[in-house]
């Protein structure tokens, strides 16, 4: 099955050369040969990104390799300047990051609906020879000639902006837990890679309150080397604000299940690990009381704590409110 959801693109954008500035002199009835009024070009198309929170995939770029800005037009005479070529904007997703695809440099960071950033800015218009005349020389025949556009290769990835993310391995559990808590449908099965692409759900929450939950394809040993769909998956973690590590309570050592993951995401980005952490142990309903005693007192001190089963919904609420007190800072 072809996913529609897209979340890196290589393009090629040329932004447009500056006009020529224009040579020419006045003409007027009785004056055989008056002062310069050549006017300057006019600056070159840019390639402008612009954040748009209705789109949440980058498949409407997937397909066009060359994007290029209009040239600007060549001044006139009458010191008139020469029409600006036509900018080209490219309406992005919320949390997309435009990189030269040579240099790694970043151009542009877009977060919010309606942003703008120049990406690569149109060459400027040349001056008409209106300009060049000084009291040594009234009759300057020379202009210049706009300032070329610029192009490169560039890259654009997404990076999901979500409250929290969910943290673990194939199979754990994260997609099953986004279905029975929000609106999203992701895919769902028995096999390790189930999702192959992130999903986002809205939780709702008290008071018709919400916060925003991102299933992102599972990491597992070696993510941060590129193993598997490790890659992929970490990049877009780096934007939650928290992220809920979930631990299949059924395995042998859940508490070494969450070092494993822990391990990767330092690997990967030690700042990761500044992030708001909880711990959720799924499957929960395979446990007695005596063996959830047994497990709590092997998982890591000073990180919140809740086992869960989405097939009873035990401790669902219990992970809402835990999550939400975590996205307020409410947490001791």
């Amino acid at each position: 099955m072809t996913s529609n959801f897209i979340d890196y693109v290589k393009i090629n954008l040329k932004s447009g050369n500056g006009g020529r500035g224009f040579t020419h002199f006045r003409r007027e009835k009785f004056v055989d040969k008056g002062g310069p009024d050549g006017g300057d070009g006019g600056r070159g198309g840019h390639i402008i990104l612009r954040g748009n929170k209705q789109y949440w995939t980058l498949i409407h770029l997937k397909y066009q390799k060359h994007i290029k800005a209009d040239h600007g037009e060549s001044g006139g005479k009458s010191r008139s300047t020469g029409k600006q070529g036509k900018d080209v904007i490219l309406e992005v997703p919320l949390g997309t990051v435009a990189r030269n695809a040579e240099t790694g440099e970043k151009l542009a960071e877009i977060i919010d609906d309606g942003q703008e950033v120049i990406v690569l800015p149109g060459g400027m218009g040349g001056l008409g020879n209106y300009h060049f005349k000084t009291s040594t020389n009234q009759a300057p025949d020379y202009s210049q000639p706009g300032i070329p556009g610029q192009e490169i290769w560039a890259i654009l990835e997404l990076k999901l902006l979500a409250d929290v993310g969910l943290v673990g391995f194939p199979n754990a559990g994260k997609s099953t837990l986004l279905s029975v808590i929000s609106a999203a449908k992701p895919e769902i099965g028995d096999y390790p890679f189930t999702t192959l692409v992130p999903n986002l759900g809205v939780v709702p929450y008290r008071d018709f309150q919400s916060f925003v939950m991102a299933d992102i394809p599972g990491i597992i040993e070696g993510a941060a080397e590129g193993k598997g769909l490790g890659l992929r998956f970490l990049r877009h973690i780096e934007r939650n604000s928290n992220l809920l590590f979930m631990v299949d309570g059924s395995k042998l050592s859940p508490a070494e299940e969450y070092e494993t993951l822990l391990g990767e995401l330092e690997k990967y980005n030690p700042e990761l690990l500044d992030k708001n952490r909880l711990l959720a142990v799924t499957k929960s309903d395979l446990l007695d009381e005596d063996l959830k005693k047994e497990i709590a007192a092997t998982l890591p001190k000073g990180i919140p704590h809740v086992f869960i089963s989405s097939k009873t919904m035990e401790g669902i609420n219990e992970l809402k409110d835990l999550i939400w007190r975590s996205l307020n800072d409410y947490l001791e």
